[in-house]
């Protein structure tokens, strides 16, 4: 019996929907792919046909919240917004997106998208995060900053870094409604925005320790 396009576009939602509500009540750790597939009404092997391994589906969830967000924020967005604001409601609105999947964020932030991994653990993770530096990069470029001496793949290096140190904060927030999160994330965009002038005493400072460790 052929499969339409249709009937798999069903049942990857069906995937979807199972994963969220158990990775939400059991954990991303304690739900296996054999609980994902039954409660699917599939054979464990198809869902690999889907998602190659449970990262990829974790990620595929949150990539799908961080989208809605992205479009929440495009609309939000009035153009006259300094760059910290607008970063700050960029990662805002991601979080608040984010928040039923709050309890395994961190399991898939440790695997998924580590700063610490040797090499792309799942496509969704680096589609993930070539999307949000994308954004990001769109949101640097589209204002009349000076010239800055950090080269570019620093300076979104940097970007990265401060974001997973938010991500990974809010993860484990438990100050009313995430307020300490808020306040690391407005420092956080803070210092990455002064990071960006070329007069910044910070910036400079980085410049000289990125030229010392590359000569070395």
């Amino acid at each position: 019996m052929r499969v339409t396009a249709e009937k798999k576009k069903e049942t990857r939602r069906k995937i979807v929907e199972n994963a969220r509500n158990l990775f939400s009540s059991k954990g991303f750790e304690q739900t296996t792919t054999r609980d994902i597939a039954k409660a699917s009404g599939i054979a464990s092997g198809t869902m690999f046909n889907y998602f190659p391994t449970k990262e990829a589906l974790a990620m595929a969830i949150i990539a799908e919240s961080l989208d809605a967000a992205g479009s929440e924020f495009e609309e939000r967005l009035r153009g006259d917004e300094s760059l910290d604001e607008a970063l700050f409601a960029h990662v805002a609105v991601g979080l608040r997106h984010l928040t039923p999947h709050r309890n395994y964020v961190g399991d898939v932030l440790e695997t998924a998208l580590s700063p610490f991994a040797k090499e792309v653990i799942c496509e969704q993770a680096e589609q993930l995060r070539v999307s949000h530096l994308e954004a990001v990069h769109e949101m640097i470029t589209s204002r009349d900053l000076p010239a800055s001496r950090t080269p570019p793949t620093i300076t979104m290096h940097l970007y990265w870094t401060l974001f997973l140190g938010v991500l990974s904060f809010w993860a484990a927030d438990e100050s009313p409604n995430r307020e300490d999160t808020l306040v690391v994330l407005d420092q956080s965009m803070r210092l990455f925005v002064e990071s960006l002038s070329p007069e910044s005493k910070n910036g400079r400072e980085a410049i000289d320790v990125v030229d010392v460790t590359s000569n070395s």
